[in-house]
């Protein structure tokens, strides 16, 4: 009989591991494993069918298919995906009216009260790119969140100022523990401006023993706009806010490379990229995470949304891109046609080992 070679042996563990993980291809998602908790990301949603929406087939009031089908889903499936905080990146509707806006609060009902969520406002929320959300706030408010205890607060708006423009949970941060990890995540609008930067910064001084997530809506995508094409990256151009806004690489620039706890950025907005990740280096050497996810939104069955199943003790997040309607983890959509795209690993060691090196006691210079 011939040896089994050791390497080869290596290989298929690794195969099988991966398979165990991630679950094989065209198959449908695993639960979560025991020592294992999920953040689950739920990008754009706006498409919405029926009156007024510019797609009239369909009869009476306006719904959005795609947008119950993954809130309907995570709801049935917190505790099996062990899903501790849910993260929507925004666009939240398509035209910024109430009926629309009632839609989303509806499909939002399903998850509020049973889970930790935070909401970051897109241009589309906005009225016009004046930056004004007032209908993101009627509906989703700073009031809607007192009392629950993972509710950090929000900025409250320039002073003097209508809360209509960035006031009243139109930035905001919420907090979490999981895993024996403490988490900030801080949900800031479409292009934030400098003072609502100034306010994150005081965010995450005050929360700096925490490991820190930021999600926004406008970050990741065409560098030289509205592109698929390389480079790829973070946006160097703008949509709301006119002058008062911040490009993403200005956000990076000014504020993200300066939170020595910063180790995720989410983002959405840019369908025709689709999806793009990289990772790259704080001014304190910390690394930081960047993910794109706005996968095409022309059919009821585009419901994808990304679960990010954190590995604590191994220092690791499979990131896995799932439709519940379809019941599949995608393999391949558009011109993402590498399954590495969709579904792949980021290595959070260092972010985690920071972090239980900032909670442990400091000791008393001995006497």
């Amino acid at each position: 009989m011939k040896r089994f070679h050791h390497s080869v042996f290596i290989a298929i563990c690794l195969l099988t591991l991966s398979a165990i993980s991630f679950g094989d291809p065209g198959q449908s998602l695993t639960p979560a494993p025991e020592g294992t908790f999920s953040i689950a990301v739920i990008p754009d949603t706006q498409r919405y069918l029926g009156p007024g929406t510019g797609r009239e087939e369909e009869s009476g009031e306006p719904r959005n298919p795609a947008f119950e089908s993954r809130t309907s889903w995570l709801a049935a499936n917190l505790e099996t995906q062990r899903i501790v905080f849910i993260s929507h990146t925004g666009d939240i509707v398509d035209k910024n009216e109430p009926r629309q806006w009632r839609i989303a609060r509806e499909n939002m009902d399903r998850i509020h009260g049973r889970v930790p969520y935070g909401i970051a406002v897109g241009n589309h929320d906005m009225a016009g790119n004046t930056g004004n959300s007032r209908l993101f706030q009627e509906y989703f408010g700073a009031a809607r969140y007192t009392g629950e205890p993972w509710y950090g607060g929000t900025y409250e708006g320039q002073p003097g100022h209508a809360p209509e423009v960035s006031g009243n949970n139109a930035d905001s941060f919420q907090l979490f523990s999981a895993g024996g990890l403490d988490f900030v995540i801080a949900h800031l609008e479409c292009n934030a401006p400098d003072d609502v930067l100034k306010w994150l910064d005081g965010v995450f001084e005050t929360h700096r023993d925490r490991m820190a997530i930021i999600s926004t809506h406008m970050y990741l995508g065409g560098i030289k706009k509205k592109s698929a094409e390389p480079p790829q990256g973070r946006m160097q151009w703008k949509k709301v806010h006119g002058d008062r806004g911040n490009t993403p690489q200005q956000l990076w620039d000014k504020a993200f490379s300066k939170y020595p706890n910063l180790f995720l950025v989410l983002c959405g907005d840019q369908s025709i990229s689709i999806t793009h990740r990289q990772t790259s280096q704080g001014v304190h050497g910390n690394d930081v995470h960047e993910l794109l996810m706005d996968y095409p939104r022309d059919a009821d069955n585009s419901d994808w949304l990304r679960l990010l199943r954190f590995f604590p003790e191994k220092g690791r997040i499979d990131v896995l891109t799932y439709s519940p309607a379809q019941d599949k983890l995608c393999e391949s959509i558009g011109h993402c046609t590498a399954r590495s795209d969709h579904q792949f690993d980021l290595d959070i060691s260092a972010a985690i080992a920071d972090h239980r090196a900032q909670r442990q006691p400091t000791l008393a210079p001995a006497k």
